[in-house]
Parts: structure tokens; sequence; C-alpha cells
């Protein structure tokens, strides 16, 4: 029976991470939005977030009560759960500044941004799917849901759109 309440709760995490996800639109919106759309995000205090190794949350159980424990970690992960949204409405963003630059008559524009394209469309994947992980996570304290690779691929990603802006294609430094 608990078995069965787990995996109507897990399914309903999921299916609302998906309405959510899918409410900001996948690619199309009116116009290309411009590098100064980005949402700063903090990598270096997501990775401390994160706590891949799980020292901080080992001190963390071992110094609070649990039900403090409880609360402290859902926070943590509500906080993660924000920090993978910016990332995935940033390689939105992202795509859709590549696709314009694709069409650029320089063969270096075009391929840098057929690189970034790329790296956007795989972020956005990759964000897709870990949100439910953290939505997990929130549920059984100690699973860590959030890999630091999120947050790599995110780095690699502003620095081939560095890469596209200062080639000359949207003019803006992103």
């Amino acid at each position: 029976m608990t078995l069965a309440v787990v995996f109507v709760i897990l399914s309903a995490l999921a299916l609302v991470a998906l309405v959510f996800l899918t409410k900001g639109h996948w690619f199309g919106r009116a116009g290309i939005p411009q590098p100064s759309q980005l949402q700063p995000i903090d990598v270096e205090a997501f990775r401390n977030l994160i706590d891949e190794d799980e020292s901080e949350e080992e001190y963390l159980r071992a110094t609070l009560h649990s039900r403090e424990f409880r609360r402290i970690h859902l926070e943590r992960v509500i906080a993660a759960v924000e920090y993978v949204r910016g990332a995935y409405r940033n390689a939105g963003i992202l795509v859709q500044i590549a696709q314009a630059a694709k069409e650029s008559p320089d063969p270096a524009v075009a391929s840098a941004a057929g690189k970034l394209f790329e790296g956007a469309i795989q972020l956005r994947l990759y964000a897709f799917q870990v949100i439910p992980l953290l939505c997990v996570s929130a549920l059984f304290a100690g699973r860590s849901g959030a890999p630091r690779r999120l947050f790599e691929r995110y780095d690699t990603l502003t620095r081939q759109a560095q890469v596209l802006s200062c080639t000359g294609s949207t003019g803006h430094r992103a």
C-alpha cells in the first residue's frame, strides 16, 4: 500500500514538473531574445548547494533535529530547482539566439552558432531530466538529484555563447 502511495506521489511530482517546464515555450517566442535577457546564475553557489560528496548533508543530519534537517533539506532542494530552472530558461534563450545566428553568411559565426545550438539543446534536455530527480530527493533526503555536470555543461555553454558574441552575430555579450 505504501509503495503505491509513493508511486502516486512520484507520478504527480513528475506530472507537475512536466507541466511546469512546458508552460514556458520550448523554442518559439516572437522575436530573437538578446543575451541581456539571460538570468545570472551563481554556479559556485549551486555547486555548494548540491554537495555531491554529501559531507555537508551528513553534518546537518548529525547536528540538527530530524524535523529541522528535513525542513532545511527541502529548502535546499527548492533552491536547487530554481537554479536548474534558470539554466533551463537560459538554454532556451541561447537556442533561439543560436538558431538566428546559424543563418549567418559568415562561416565562423554559423559554426559557432551550430555548437551553441547543440550545447543549448543538450543542456535544456539535461535540466529537464534533473528537475524530477530533485523532486524525488526532496522526499528522500540523502539522494543527490542534481549532478554537478549540469552546471559544468552550463559553464561550457556560456563560453560558447561568448565566442558567438565575439564573432559579431549578436552585437552583445552573453
